[in-house]
């Protein structure tokens, strides 16, 4: 609805001049259509994407256990810093350090704050799925 605010309150006006519902319907089950393609193509998405970090987190070694437990992290919190994933892990800080520096390597993540402390990290392909949808 937000997509098509403007067709939205144009059918709502035209369903109060001259008490047509059937066209308010029509608009809204149409919006709803679309929203059900969007929801469904971007959950094709999401399972694609996991079927190619799986791939590549195989690539980890003896740190690609760890390296599922981050990104299983990431989806719930795909924007964290090494302390978090320290804490959320049960890491040592510098063993944090280096997953985070592997997922990056394998460009899972993505440094954002240019910054040579306290930096934060995102998981770009899982938001570039959410951001391609607008």
């Amino acid at each position: 609805m937000e997509k098509h605010r403007g067709a939205c309150f144009d059918a709502l006006t035209w369903v109060r001049e001259s008490n047509d519902l059937g066209h308010w319907c029509r608009f809204f089950l149409q919006a709803v259509e679309e929203t059900a393609e969007q929801g469904k193509e971007t959950f094709h998405q999401l399972l694609a994407l996991r079927q190619e970090i799986d791939g590549r987190i195989v690539t980890l070694g003896r740190r690609a256990e760890n390296g599922r437990r981050l990104i299983q992290l990431l989806y719930r919190r795909p924007v964290v810093n090494v302390a978090q994933v320290a804490s959320e892990l049960g890491l040592q800080y510098q063993a944090a350090n280096q997953l985070v520096a592997a997922l990056g390597a394998l460009h899972l993540l993505e440094e954002v704050t240019g910054c040579q402390r306290n930096r934060f990290f995102r998981f770009r392909p899982y938001l570039d799925i959410f951001r391609a949808e607008k």
